[in-house]
């Protein structure tokens, strides 16, 4: 909740729905998840996402503000999970078809991570990211970088010899790299309200990167909303 660019941005209303609520319901329609968590911290802003979190029957794991890596990891172990796939709580346009995409994709190759978020080729936001738990937990263990306690993957990105990634490329129709899709910004949030009011009427919660892409191009307007946002480095 206490975002600085958007504070209280993840309970924000979408549509008559809080974003957080929009991305449960769509990661409800993956074919691949078992479970979800909703990892949040001790802070006491935070205590409208537990009970958020207990309203809607989402397991809610709290821990620290500043060591995102250690709550992730504290998150996955209550939920005894093997294989992680990592979504943000600032992606309410997260599509589930792209989800089991990556899923297929770990399961399919000889890797340690798949991920679409280090070469772009889908829309920002539109973000798949799958690992084991004991892979992270080892980093965990061993490394005390700010950076890397603060971004969950990021040590698996710049340790390319240690850990095998296998990067999922988005098919030609699903490609628009350079469009920010995740709200970070009051602009970002206008454009994804903006997105739902166009097709949440005919769709619901049942619409993904294919007709994101198709709205953009019918109205190139609503790309000006957000065209000047730009994302923060990792570094």
């Amino acid at each position: 909740m206490a975002s600085t660019r958007l504070p209280g941005k993840v309970l924000a209303d979408i549509a008559g729905v809080p974003l957080l609520g929009r991305i449960v319901r769509r990661l409800k329609r993956s074919t691949r998840l078992d479970g979800m968590v909703l990892a949040t911290t001790t802070s006491p802003a935070d205590d409208a996402l537990e009970e958020w979190a207990t309203k809607e029957d989402v397991p809610c794991f709290r821990g620290s503000e500043e060591d995102v890596l250690g709550r992730v990891v504290g998150a996955q172990r209550m939920m005894k999970s093997e294989i992680v796939v990592e979504v943000n709580g600032d992606t309410p346009l997260v599509d589930p078809a792209v989800i089991d995409m990556a899923v297929d994709a770990f399961r399919d190759n000889d890797c340690d991570i798949v991920s679409n978020t280090r070469t772009q080729t889908f829309p920002q936001g539109i973000d798949a990211q799958v690992f084991r738990l004991k892979d992270l937990e080892k980093i965990d263990r061993t490394v005390t970088d700010p950076a890397v306690r603060e971004h969950v993957s990021l040590y698996f990105y710049e340790n390319p010899v240690t850990y095998r990634l296998h990067e999922l490329t988005a098919p030609a129709a699903w490609r628009d790299p350079e469009q920010r899709l995740q709200v970070d910004y009051p602009e970002d949030l206008a454009l994804v309200r903006e997105i739902y009011r166009s097709l949440a009427p005919k769709y619901g919660d049942a619409f993904g990167v294919v007709e994101i892409i198709g709205l953009l191009r019918q109205q190139p307007t609503l790309r000006d909303l957000n065209r000047h946002c730009k994302e923060k480095a990792a570094r």
